[in-house]
């Protein structure tokens, strides 16, 4: 899910750099799909490291349980 997230938003940014360079204007870009590709980075990235620090949290708890637990 956080690889996901992150890569659709760098994808989606890319495109963006990509499209500006080829010459799409402004105007082309208040047309669809541009809106959706232009704010899924605002949204995918911030998600995708809320998910990852969610994930660093459960997975040091887990791993601290399991030493916890060996060493008795």
């Amino acid at each position: 899910m956080v690889a996901s997230a992150i890569g659709l938003s760098i994808v989606s940014f890319l495109a963006v750099i990509i499209a500006s360079g080829v010459g799409v204007t402004g105007e082309r870009f208040s047309q669809p799909p541009w809106p959706t590709i232009i704010v899924l980075p605002v949204i995918g990235l911030p998600v995708g490291v809320i998910v990852l620090v969610a994930l660093l949290i459960v997975s040091g708890l887990r791993r601290g349980r399991e030493a916890r637990d060996a060493r008795d």
